[in-house]
């Protein structure tokens, strides 16, 4: 979303990740102003996805461009209030699905009678907004939350990366040939 929104180009956001941009803009934003149905509301699993979320921004995003009369990859007026709803959006798609978990444990005995614990880490824990809304809900149902500071709540792809140096430091589960691997980058 803040690619397509082309948040690199915006003069408060030009230096933050996506992540940290949305979130930045997201405080002066008014969510209200644009709703989008949430993911998955069908399905009663415990399953994300964000993709149905990701293509009713790129459509209401393409949508007010035309509203504006501007090209895309320039900034929207109305950015600040995109950024509120789709991070509330997102917030409430993540707490939803959390909560199933949570339930799915319990009644599965999965979990302690008392003391249980929500751990919440990666680049999503980072989200002050998110964090409290994770928080609201742990303390709804008794859970303690734990996140890592901000500062060590990096992105998963760094992380994994990292962890493919460690392993060819040590020598752990690397190929030393490709021959026969097919992949797809994204």
């Amino acid at each position: 979303v803040a690619r397509r929104l082309s948040l690199r180009k915006h003069p408060e956001c030009h230096s933050m990740s996506g992540g940290k941009a949305i979130e930045h803009l997201a405080q002066a934003g008014n969510q209200e102003l644009l709703t989008f149905r949430l993911p998955m509301q069908h399905y009663r699993n415990c399953d994300f996805s964000f993709s149905g979320l990701q293509n009713l921004v790129t459509h209401a995003i393409v949508q007010k461009e035309k509203e504006e009369g501007i090209q895309e990859g320039e900034i929207l007026s109305c950015v600040k209030d995109v950024a509120a709803a789709v991070q509330h959006a997102v917030t409430v798609h993540i707490i939803q699905r959390t909560y199933r978990a949570m339930l799915f444990c319990i009644k599965n005995s999965l979990l302690p009678s008392k003391n249980a614990t929500l751990v919440v880490s990666g680049g999503v824990a980072s989200n002050q907004y998110i964090r409290k809304g994770l928080q609201n809900l742990a303390d709804a149902n008794d859970f303690a939350l734990l996140c890592p500071p901000p500062r060590l709540c990096t992105d998963n792809g760094v992380m994994i990366a990292w962890n493919g140096i460690e392993r060819l430091r040590a020598g752990l589960g690397v190929l030393h040939s490709t021959a026969g691997i097919r992949y797809e980058p994204r």
